[in-house]
């Protein structure tokens, strides 16, 4: 199947695929302005319109790959390139692989036309996960992040993050570590930087297990490096 997404500008959109490494295959003006963008097998074909709003768009298309770890360093690679940083927040934005139960499911990118590629491993799915219930801050993290990643709203997440960090003052280090990490990201996206850099400052406070710091070492390292661009 070939998707068929809006776009307010056709080339602001071209340029934005080929930042990603996608190869311009086809472009019309007339009768309307359309082209189609291609990286190995995933092909976006894009039609512009006058007056289209990308913050109104509600589009999705969901990619399966073999390796959605590698894709997304690809493409996080290009974006710095082109941006000199990783567009977090606003149309175009890109978010990284969120862990849900110790196993990556994938990662979101938003288009200059507002459509969200959501990026999924291929073969997986979220039926033993959805199965199970993930109590006290835990289950906190897991909802701020379908709220922030998922749906968009990082400033409901960030709301609801906070509310489970109060909730959960005692939770194990390892939680509060992914909470004050996460909490470090929402609060960059919504250009709060004081807020990220105490919460970077929380987590590295915390006492860790060997096995624990090797469980959040990319994340560790995903925050500082938002950090060291701003």
């Amino acid at each position: 199947m070939y998707p068929i997404l809006l776009c307010r500008e056709l080339d602001e959109a071209i340029a934005f695929y080929e930042t990603l490494g996608f190869k311009k295959t086809y472009r019309q003006l007339r009768p309307n302005p359309y082209a189609t963008v291609a990286l190995e097998d995933m092909e976006i074909h894009l039609f512009s319109m006058d007056g289209f709003d990308p913050a109104n768009s509600y589009c999705s298309v969901i990619i399966a790959v073999p390796d959605p770890d590698s894709l997304y360093r690809f493409f996080a690679l290009r974006l710095r390139e082109t941006y000199g940083k990783l567009p977090m927040a606003g149309i175009p934005r890109i978010l990284r692989p969120r862990k849900k139960y110790g196993t990556v499911s994938g990662f979101s990118i938003v288009d200059p036309g507002g459509n969200w590629l959501r990026i999924y491993k291929l073969g997986d799915t979220e039926q033993e996960d959805s199965a199970k219930e993930v109590d006290g801050l835990a289950g906190f993290i897991n909802v701020a992040a379908r709220l922030g990643d998922a749906h968009g709203d990082e400033v409901l997440a960030l709301k609801t993050l906070e509310g489970g960090i109060k909730r959960f003052p005692d939770a194990p280090a390892i939680e509060r570590a992914k909470a004050y990490l996460y909490r470090a990201e929402l609060a960059i996206r919504t250009k709060n930087f004081e807020l990220a850099r105490s919460s970077f400052d929380l987590a590295k406070s915390l006492e860790l297990a060997d096995d624990e710091k090797a469980s959040v070492v990319d994340e560790f390292a995903h925050v500082e490096g938002l950090l060291n661009q701003e």
